[in-house]
């Protein structure tokens, strides 16, 4: 079992900036990628960026060159530096951890960008 616990959501103006985090627990030898995924009200929940154990990334169109991954190994955390941040961004974030056969999901945390 892996358990995922999320960090540095909040409110942030228009064209500001926030750095979500998210620490893996437990079993993390079986993690291979793991991203982040965002649900705004009344929207399904969606693809934000993925990072693959070696470093591979995938962005949402929506988020290129706005929003970063990283990923640092030894602590079994991945990060998400977000910049130029829109309303449109406003969601729950969510840290997803793909292991052998199985996914894991956080508790997710909540961004709000005001106008």
């Amino acid at each position: 079992q892996v358990q995922l616990v999320e960090s540095g959501g909040g409110l942030v103006q228009a064209g500001g900036s926030l750095r979500l985090s998210c620490t893996a627990s437990g079993s993390t030898d079986s993690i291979n990628a793991m991203g982040w995924y965002r649900q705004a009200p009344g929207k399904q929940r969606e693809l934000v960026a993925l990072i693959s154990r070696g470093g591979s990334t995938n962005y949402a169109d929506s988020v290129k060159g706005r929003f970063t991954i990283s990923r640092l190994n030894v602590k079994n955390t991945v990060y998400l530096q977000m910049g130029s941040l829109k309303p449109e961004d406003t969601a729950v974030y969510y840290c997803r951890a793909e292991g052998v056969g199985v996914t894991y999901w956080g508790q997710g945390t909540q961004v709000t960008v005001s106008s």
